[in-house]
């Protein structure tokens, strides 16, 4: 499966971005979907996943990003609102296209088998 991520840009502290993954196939069928970012000299960080309509956020985005899914377009995306100097990185967007990761498993960037090709956000004034 082929991700495409778009949207990321240059926005002011407290400002919003929304981000869009799109996949190359139906997101029916797939388990989980989620946003990764990473930071200059970080390590990949979750974001939030979703599958079956629930979303899940790490600590750090909770309150302030939404993230949701349209299995009509094969598009997840990410509503990033609030957004602070410290989640400038570049965000990536991920799928479990077999749909065999557990929730146990679905923070962990490891078990997905596709990813899109990143797009840069940057908080800034």
């Amino acid at each position: 499966v082929q991700l495409q991520a778009s949207g990321g840009g240059t926005v002011q502290p407290g400002g919003s971005l929304r981000l869009s993954c799109t996949a190359s196939e139906r997101t029916f069928s797939m388990g989980f979907m989620a946003w990764f970012r990473q930071a200059p000299g970080k390590e990949r960080e979750f974001v939030g996943h979703i599958r079956r309509g629930i979303p899940v956020y790490a600590d750090s985005v909770k309150g302030r990003f939404t993230i949701s899914r349209d299995n009509s377009k094969n598009t997840m995306y990410l509503q990033m609102n609030s957004l602070k100097p410290e989640d400038t990185a570049v965000y990536y967007c991920s799928a479990d296209s077999r749909s065999r990761l557990i929730l146990s498993s679905a923070r962990n960037a490891k078990e997905y088998d596709s990813w899109g090709q990143g797009t840069q956000v940057t908080v800034s004034s």
